[in-house]
């Protein structure tokens, strides 16, 4: 068969998208799609950069950052708008008709990259084939997006006119095995680390190879999954001993942090931003905080909270250690790092000067809050503009169920608004945890899975693997999903582990609820019965609805449900979202292009 990549009108790019970090991506030339053009290294170095400038999706939200915003373990402010709580995913879904026409930019810049070489291959010289190499890993990333999202897709790798674009969806499993040896051809042409931060290396072609093959082996393409768990497990572990862990897991999502080289080894592969030169700058933490010096927008689940274990590794509805009235008490220290809760001290800065820092009590009840004074050192009371403000219905505790993000939020040397910090897309806790994923699927339980797991955990100071999982497949399995959950949330994996792990239905099965109400207040607003004060023993949620729920962790609050927060009450689940529609504004464009089922 031959395989050409199309060039349709809204796919073709003549200008600069985006300028990215200076140390990454040069200004690009508007021709760098004229015949003739890449002749030299630093042609084709622009060329490629090109492609970078397309990874930019979303605009002021980063795309890791909110695709698992459709999945029940985070909230968008408003409620039933996502999958499984209103069914606003259909065809003319304007963010999926932007989400696959991103994909399909990058496809088509790599194509006209890779084609537009090909004259003039034997007299390129210096980093050319190296870069020529990120374009392919690239391009394969792009179509590794579009089967997880889309499954079957129209594929090619060759320019073509709108004129001959007549394309008929492709197997899914076809383009799986051609990103695969993509990844693996590149490999070979990239060095271990890349030399400018940002750009892939060999690090990121296997470890996207992993969790493409991760992706086929957990859904079956073409009858091969030991196939694809096999070759995941092997891509992973070939970046064993190349990368490592950075020390410390809160150090990953701050500006302050992602300058120490240990946090530099683990992040594999970034979407850079910049405060120098062509600043670039995002809104993930501006969008994530407390009313009182920002927006809210997105929010921490309660599903999620009550996945991170106790301290001894043990899960909240086993552990003795559980205290429903201080339910972060004794836990996994990356909750801490990653969610606040109602009492806890939140500290930020509006302005990225000393002015403007901020630290305040968040007070998921009360009118008014404490508010830390920089210059007397006393703690002063002050409206608390997350419960009486104009905008307080979307704040953690309206439009949310009681907590804020941490993660992406916890900056003390940079404005709110104009956060630069990196977002990673693939860290090297991932590729660690895929290995053991993908060893557990073919039950291969020996040491180095279970090395692989307590790396990561002993990283944020918790427990090896217990004794009673060892040799077990299934508790193994709980495990490391487990782990997958409370390490990514909120970095955009679980939107595709819903869907690897058919865990849709049991996940939407129920609203979404969140923190203890209060059952009265006095005149002033101030509660006085109800909350965490008045939190019962038997409060605690139950993991044992059905082996399903228990298996992959999946609370059930039916017992004791009035007494909480609630929201998505129309939350519910169809099958067919474990794949998006084809957007219809494509199907109009092209005929031959037949629509997921239930669509």
């Amino acid at each position: 068969m031959k395989i050409k990549i199309f060039k349709i009108s809204f796919l073709i790019v003549l200008s600069v998208i985006f300028l990215s970090c200076e140390d990454l991506l040069d200004k690009e030339p508007n021709n760098y799609d004229s015949v003739g053009f890449y002749q030299s290294e630093a042609a084709v170095k622009s060329g490629v950069t090109g492609i970078y400038n397309l990874l930019y999706i979303g605009g002021l939200h980063p795309y890791p950052t909110v695709l698992d915003m459709d999945t029940p373990l985070c909230l968008d402010r408003t409620e039933n708008t996502t999958i499984g709580a209103g069914g606003a995913i259909n065809p003319d879904n304007s963010t999926l008709k932007t989400w696959w026409t991103a994909q399909y930019r990058i496809i088509a810049r790599a194509n006209s990259v890779l084609t537009g070489v090909q004259p003039y291959l034997e007299n390129l010289s210096g980093k050319s084939t190296q870069y020529l190499a990120e374009a392919k890993v690239l391009r394969a990333y792009a179509y590794y997006n579009l089967i997880s999202f889309f499954g079957d897709v129209p594929f090619f790798t060759e320019s073509i006119t709108i004129e001959q674009y007549k394309a008929e969806r492709e197997d899914k499993g076809v383009i799986l095995d051609f990103i695969l040896d993509e990844f693996e051809a590149a490999a070979t042409d990239l060095p271990w680390m890349a030399s400018e931060r940002g750009r892939v290396d060999k690090s990121v072609a296997y470890g996207l190879k992993a969790r493409a093959a991760m992706l086929g082996g957990s859904l079956n393409y073409s009858e091969k999954a030991n196939d694809y768990f096999q070759i995941a497990a092997t891509a992973a572990e070939t970046i064993f001993g190349h990368r490592a862990l950075a020390d410390n897991f809160e150090d990953l999502f701050n500006k302050t942090g992602q300058m120490k080289e240990d946090v530099r080894d683990e992040m594999l592969f970034e979407l850079m931003f910049s405060d120098k030169g062509s600043t670039k700058w995002h809104w993930a933490n501006f969008g994530r905080v407390s009313r009182n010096y920002g927006q809210t927008g997105k929010h921490p689940s309660q599903l999620i909270v009550d996945t991170y274990e106790c301290i001894d590794g043990k899960r909240i509805d086993e552990s003795p250690l559980y205290d429903p009235q201080n339910p972060f008490k004794n836990r996994d220290p990356r909750l801490r790092f990653t969610i606040y809760m109602h009492g806890d001290t939140v500290v930020g800065n509006t302005n990225g000067t000393d002015s403007g820092r901020i630290k305040f009590i968040l007070d998921a009840y009360n009118p008014t809050t404490l508010f830390y004074n920089f210059t007397t050192g006393e703690w002063d009371s002050g409206i608390n503009a997350d419960i009486n403000s104009g905008a307080a219905w979307t704040s953690f505790a309206n439009a949310g169920v009681g907590y804020l993000w941490k993660k992406w939020t916890y900056e003390t040397v940079e404005t709110v608004r104009n956060s630069t910090y990196n977002i990673p897309i693939l860290r090297f806790a991932e590729v660690l945890l895929t290995y053991a994923e993908a060893k557990i699927e073919l039950n291969e339980l020996d040491a180095s899975v279970y090395d692989a797991i307590n790396e990561v955990r002993n990283r944020s100071g918790m427990p090896n693997v217990s004794v009673d999982r060892i040799g077990s497949q299934e508790k193994m399995r709980q495990l490391v999903r487990r782990e997958q959950k409370v390490e990514f949330i909120d970095e955009g994996l679980h939107l595709i582990d819903m869907r690897r792990w058919k865990t849709g239905d049991i996940e939407n099965d129920s609203p979404s609820y969140g923190f203890p109400v209060a059952q009265s207040y006095d005149e002033n607003g101030y509660i006085k019965t109800g909350g965490y004060a008045d939190v019962t023993p038997d409060m605690i949620p139950d993991f044992k609805k059905s082996v399903r729920h228990d298996l992959n962790d999946i609370a059930s609050y039916d017992a004791y449900k009035e007494k909480l927060k609630v929201r998505d009450k129309n939350r519910f689940w169809d099958d067919k979202f474990y794949l998006f529609p084809i957007p219809q504004e494509e199907r109009d464009r092209d005929s031959n292009l037949t629509q997921n089922e239930g669509y």
